[in-house]
């Protein structure tokens, strides 16, 4: 796969690598990157199927453990464990990595959470999603399933995620509703597992975001080093939607895992 990344910040620094969610580029992590570049060494990347990456022309070049590939490639560049983060899908893929690879990983940042396809309102809606884009087009999909009438964001996460949905790959975002989201696991599902993991996380959700708020307040029961932030007002994409506040609480996270910079 041929994934457009960029790396700033402070060579031979601690390293952070930073997923973005669904419908999304490299540049909603760029806020982030600058806050962190003067300590780590900093890696954004476009997720398979998303603007700069290229697409595959398959189902299965969407399944979870593609993904997951790709996300190892990247943390695998040496032999150092990452600080490793995401929002919504990029969220998702970050927490299945760490319980596949813990050793490879020695902090969590979980932001936005997605809900699970368990629930049937949220099959529904990824299924129906998909269809739409297959059968109208991203446009109209987009203006009926993520700034229309059956939207699950917030105003100003929607409006975020129109900016950037037309530059994707129809194909591949219809995929990753279809073979990833749409199946995706509660956290409650992988209890065992998740009460297994003792990375430090950080889980970090925007009061107006219901969806995401209860997954990420079930991973703060269910993992046993987890912190969890409340943004007030904040919805979905919460990074960009409060930049401030979560910087601030990414900066003081990210802090005892400095030391080794020098």
């Amino acid at each position: 796969m041929k994934l457009h990344c960029e790396t700033s910040g402070k060579a031979g620094a601690p390293r952070v690598v930073l997923c973005h969610g669904f419908g999304g580029s490299a540049r909603n992590w760029r806020m982030q990157a600058r806050v962190l570049r003067d300590d780590f060494q900093v890696t954004l990347f476009d997720l398979r199927g998303h603007s700069r990456s290229a697409a595959p022309d398959a189902p299965e070049g969407y399944v979870l453990e593609a993904l997951l590939a790709d996300l190892d490639e990247l943390v695998s560049v040496d032999s150092r464990p990452v600080i490793l983060g995401g929002l919504s899908l990029g969220a998702k893929l970050s927490l299945d990595y760490a319980l596949l690879q813990p050793a490879r990983v020695q902090a969590l940042l979980l932001a936005s959470y997605p809900s699970s396809g368990e629930e049937p309102k949220r099959k529904a809606w990824a299924l129906g999603f998909a269809d739409a884009i297959e059968s109208r087009g991203l446009d109209e999909a987009g203006a009926e399933f993520v700034w229309g009438e059956r939207s699950r964001f917030d105003p100003k996460g929607a409006a975020l995620i129109r900016q950037g949905l037309m530059e994707h790959s129809p194909y591949a975002l219809a995929q990753i509703q279809r073979v990833l989201l749409s199946r995706s696991l509660s956290p409650r599902s992988m209890t065992a597992r998740l009460r297994e993991l003792t990375i430090p996380t950080c889980l970090i959700a925007g009061s107006d975001d219901p969806e995401s708020l209860k997954p990420c307040q079930e991973l703060a029961e269910l993992l046993p080093n987890a912190e969890l932030h409340v943004l007030e007002g904040a919805g979905h994409v919460v990074n960009l939607t409060k930049p401030g506040e979560f910087n601030q609480i990414l900066v003081a996270f990210a802090a005892p895992f400095r030391s080794t910079a020098t």
